[in-house]
């Protein structure tokens, strides 16, 4: 069991490539997080599955509640274990995010699930269980959008390109039709400029923050960092950032990529207030890598798939991220 892994020295990350997805295979349904109540609400994710050429199996616990989260613990747990342990499921898809994922980290039996690799699927709060297989597992992991999510069709060709097909795209903007001389939509902030390579680490920066002084983070030399969040003032931002700073992983990253932080203007603005895009200025520029604002991952109707633990390269005057390589075998 989990616990007695974390006693542990975990061994050192084998990088091993999970199956690709093809029509008609099965994916397991978890909530590791907050749960959905309304049978209907799950019924549209079953139909979501199904309209991507899938077959979907809930998870025993899935629609189950404790509190706000969906089920206990070691409940969830078993669910992450049981789905990775099934031969009949090839990937493993989140509902939902919410709060929670990191509670059921001790739970995971991380023999099993390093012994079959499997793709696993969501964003938000699920970061905490990317982290941790980035960590402990060896395999590519995706971040991006959970199955209850809207699916655009940005989201569902970004993720079809990368799960099905194995592809190695380089990751714009989608342009947005504005009717106005200079378009809004899309654009990018680049605090300093030129190219960086490394494996993409990321996610979630409030989960990231949370996991500071966990075993559950993978090491950050190297890495290209993508970060979002949602809800959250600059001031907040601002100290996560510091804490990302202040324990070292800032100072080994390559480069930086922040995404979108929907809702995350000051509550109580004032004339003597930092934007984002200043507090994000104050951090990643000093760092000398190559770091831009405003990639589409996050909480967004469209959306990156973004592979962790796979090589990119970004450009930080074009706004882009290029796959090195396949995240699937």
């Amino acid at each position: 069991m989990g616990g007695a892994l974390l006693a542990a020295k975990a061994p050192p990350p084998v990088v091993t490539k999970p199956p690709r997805l093809r029509p008609g295979d099965t994916v397991g349904l978890i909530e590791p997080a907050g749960f959905t109540d309304d049978a209907f609400d799950l019924a549209l994710v079953m139909e979501t599955v199904a309209a991507m050429g899938l077959k979907p199996k809930p998870a025993r616990h899935l629609m189950e509640r404790y509190g706000y989260l969906a089920g206990k613990d070691a409940d969830r747990g078993a669910d992450v274990n049981a789905m990775f342990a099934d031969p009949d499921v090839r990937a493993v898809f989140a509902v939902r995010g919410g709060w929670g994922s990191a509670r059921i980290l001790p739970y995971l039996d991380f023999a099993t699930i390093r012994a079959h690799p499997k793709l696993l699927v969501g964003f938000s709060d699920v970061t905490a269980l990317h982290l941790a297989f980035a960590a402990r597992a060896g395999f590519a992991t995706i971040h991006g959008p959970n199955a209850a999510s809207s699916w655009s069709q940005f989201s569902w060709d970004a993720f079809r390109a990368v799960a099905f097909d194995g592809a190695t795209p380089s990751l714009v903007n989608p342009q947005v039709r504005e009717d106005r001389l200079v378009p809004l939509g899309g654009r990018i902030r680049t605090f300093r400029g030129g190219q960086a390579t490394g494996r993409l680490l990321g996610g979630n920066l409030t989960v990231l923050a949370a996991l500071m002084g966990t075993p559950w983070l993978p090491d950050f030399s190297g890495a290209i960092l993508f970060l979002e969040d949602v809800g959250e003032a600059p001031y907040r931002i601002d100290r996560m950032l510091t804490q990302l700073s202040l324990a070292g992983v800032l100072g080994k990253v390559a480069g930086v990529v922040f995404g979108q932080c929907a809702r995350c203007n000051a509550a109580d603005a004032s004339y003597g207030g930092f934007t984002l895009s200043e507090v994000l200025q104050q951090h990643l520029a000093p760092l000398g890598v190559p770091a831009f604002q405003g990639a589409a991952i996050g909480h967004v109707a469209n959306q990156f798939s973004l592979p962790l633990g796979v090589r990119a390269q970004i450009d930080a005057d074009a706004g882009s991220i290029r796959l090195l390589e396949a995240a699937v075998g």
